[in-house]
């Protein structure tokens, strides 16, 4: 285990790349990000297989509030990934547009995974428990939601 690089979101991520090429210099990495619990391994299967990664430079993984839940890169370096994360606005609804943006321009070959809503909000959290009702997120906000009101 890392401990997290300090900076914004685009830095943080940019290191997250360095470290594992740092760590694995000949694999590709995904990063995912934490507020898609109802992601799963099938969903990652097909495209991340030997025959899906076959001529892909790059994965990406659009959010349903124009923002990514998922980057991976063929062959990951910390320049490569400073070069495509530093200065990309986070959290706006342009986010994703902007990061497509830059892997093209860094003429890279994207395969573009299943689109995803991440966690940002309550009405977020009840949409992807709904997706997923069988999971352990899903068990879990739903107790939030059967705990009796406390007298005030």
């Amino acid at each position: 285990m890392l401990p997290q690089s300090g900076g914004g979101l685009d830095a943080r991520l940019a290191a997250a790349f360095g470290h594992a090429a740092r760590l694995a210099p000949h694999a590709p990495a995904l990063l995912v990000g934490m507020d898609t619990p109802q992601l799963s391994a099938a969903t990652l299967a097909e495209p991340l297989s030997p025959a899906g990664r076959a001529g892909a430079d790059a994965w990406y993984g659009p959010a349903t509030d124009g923002g990514f839940w998922a980057l991976g890169l063929a062959r990951p370096t910390e320049d490569l990934a400073r070069r495509l994360l530093l200065g990309v606005p986070m959290s706006t609804p342009d986010t994703g547009q902007a990061l497509l943006d830059r892997l093209g321009a860094a003429g890279l070959t994207v395969r573009t995974l299943p689109e995803a809503t991440d966690v940002d909000t309550v009405e977020d959290a009840l949409l992807v428990a709904s997706q997923a009702p069988r999971s352990r997120f899903a068990a879990r906000l739903h107790s939030f939601r059967t705990v009796p009101e406390v007298a005030g």
